[in-house]
C-alpha cells in the first residue's frame, strides 16, 4: 500500500509537469481526485488492512491528497494567470497607431437644392407646408380647374391606386389643402415627391420632386410674382442671371408664364445646353385662376394671389451641370460623393 501511494504521487507530479491548459488539468484531477479517482479508490481500499496498519496509512494517504490537491491548485493558478496575461496581449490598443477615418456623409443633391430653394423662400416670408404623397382626384385635378377631360387624367399619365384614389402628380394639391384650413394673407410654399407613369430617360423620371410656391392677398399682382421670382432668382444662380416671361397656359393660374433664365453655362450666347437658344426654362407661374378661389371658399373679388412651381431635378442639373436625371437615383457613391 505505501508503495502504492509513493507511486502515484510520483506519477500525478510527472503528469502535472507535463499540462498546458485548464482542460487538460480537469482531466488529470479527475483521474487521480475523482470519486473513481486512482487515489481515492485506494483511500477506500485501507479499509481492508490490518488494523495495526490502517492509522499510518490514512494518515499518509490523506497527508498525499492534501498535497495533490495543492499540486492541482498551484498548476491551476499558473494556467490562469498565463491566459489572462495573453488576452491583455491579445487585446491591448496600441495608442500609437493612426485612427480609423471613416467616410464622411454627404448630403444627395436633391436634398442639397431642395434646402437651399427652401431657404431662400422661407427668407422672403413663405411657410413650408406638408401634404400627402396619395391623393384625392378632387384635390389633384378638380380643384385645380383640370376639366375632366383634361389629358392629364389620363392612365397613361396618373398613377391610379384605385377609382378617386391617385399618387399626386404635382405638388399643387398641397396648395389646395393649405387655402382650405387658412383665409388669406397666405404665403407658403410645399416641397416633395410628385408621380407620373413616365418611361425614365435622361430628362424623365416616374418619381421626381417639385416645389411650388403660393401667395394670397388683397391687391397681389403679376409684379409682386416677377419681383419674388427674380429675386429668387438672383440668390440662386446669381445676380447676372436675367429672367424672361412667356405667356403660357396652365388650368389653374390666368394669366400664366413660363420663365426662363438666361444659360448658365454660355451666359445667353448659346451652347448645346440651351439648344443654342442662349435661355432655359425652369418653371412655370401665373396668377391664381378665380375657379380656384371658389372651391376653397375665397373670395375672388377681395382676393387676388399668385402661384408657381418647378421641378427640383431640373434646377439641380443647372446647378452642378448634370446632364442625366437618372444618376439621381441610382445610388452610385462615385456620382454622389462629388457633391
Amino acid at each position: 500500500m505505501e508503495e502504492k501511494l509513493r507511486n502515484i504521487a510520483r506519477e500525478a507530479q510527472g503528469e502535472l509537469d507535463g499540462v498546458d491548459n485548464l482542460v487538460n488539468l480537469e482531466a488529470l484531477r479527475t483521474a487521480y481526485l475523482g470519486r473513481k479517482g486512482r487515489l481515492i479508490y485506494l483511500i477506500r481500499s485501507i479499509g481492508k488492512l490490518p488494523p495495526d496498519k490502517r492509522p499510518r496509512m490514512g494518515k499518509m494517504a490523506n497527508r498525499l491528497k492534501v498535497e495533490l490537491q495543492s499540486s492541482f491548485d498551484y498548476v491551476k493558478d499558473n494556467l490562469l494567470e498565463r491566459e489572462r496575461e495573453k488576452k491583455i496581449r491579445e487585446e491591448a490598443i496600441d495608442v500609437t497607431l493612426p485612427g480609423i477615418s471613416f467616410h464622411r456623409g454627404r448630403r444627395h443633391p436633391i436634398t442639397a437644392t431642395l434646402d437651399e430653394i427652401i431657404d431662400i423662400f422661407s427668407g422672403l416670408g413663405f411657410k413650408l407646408e406638408k401634404g400627402p404623397e396619395i391623393e384625392s382626384e378632387y384635390n389633384n385635378f378638380d380643384a385645380l380647374n383640370m376639366s375632366a377631360d383634361h389629358p392629364a387624367r389620363d392612365m397613361h399619365d396618373t398613377l391610379y391606386l384605385r377609382p378617386g384614389v391617385l399618387l399626386r402628380t404635382h405638388t399643387s394639391p398641397v396648395q389646395i389643402r393649405t387655402m382650405k384650413k387658412q383665409k388669406p394673407p397666405l404665403r407658403m410654399i410645399c416641397a416633395g415627391k410628385s408621380f407620373r407613369a413616365d418611361t425614365a430617360d435622361a430628362s424623365h423620371s416616374p418619381m421626381f420632386h417639385q416645389l411650388e410656391g403660393l401667395m394670397v392677398d388683397r391687391n397681389v399682382t403679376l409684379a409682386d410674382l416677377k419681383g419674388i421670382l427674380t429675386r429668387f432668382v438672383h440668390q440662386f444662380f446669381g445676380e447676372k442671371i436675367k429672367l424672361r416671361f412667356r405667356p403660357s397656359f396652365f388650368p389653374f393660374t390666368e394669366p400664366s408664364a413660363e420663365v426662363d433664365i438666361s444659360c448658365v453655362v454660355c451666359n445667353g450666347e448659346g451652347c448645346p445646353l440651351c439648344s443654342q437658344r442662349g435661355w432655359l426654362e425652369i418653371l412655370g407661374a401665373g396668377m391664381v385662376d378665380p375657379e380656384v378661389f371658389k372651391e376653397v371658399g375665397y373670395d375672388a373679388e377681395r382676393y387676388t394671389g399668385f402661384a408657381f412651381g418647378m421641378g427640383i431635378e431640373r434646377i439641380a442639373m443647372l446647378k452642378y451641370g448634370i446632364n442625366d436625371i437618372r444618376l439621381f437615383f441610382e445610388n452610385d457613391l462615385r456620382f454622389l460623393h462629388q457633391f
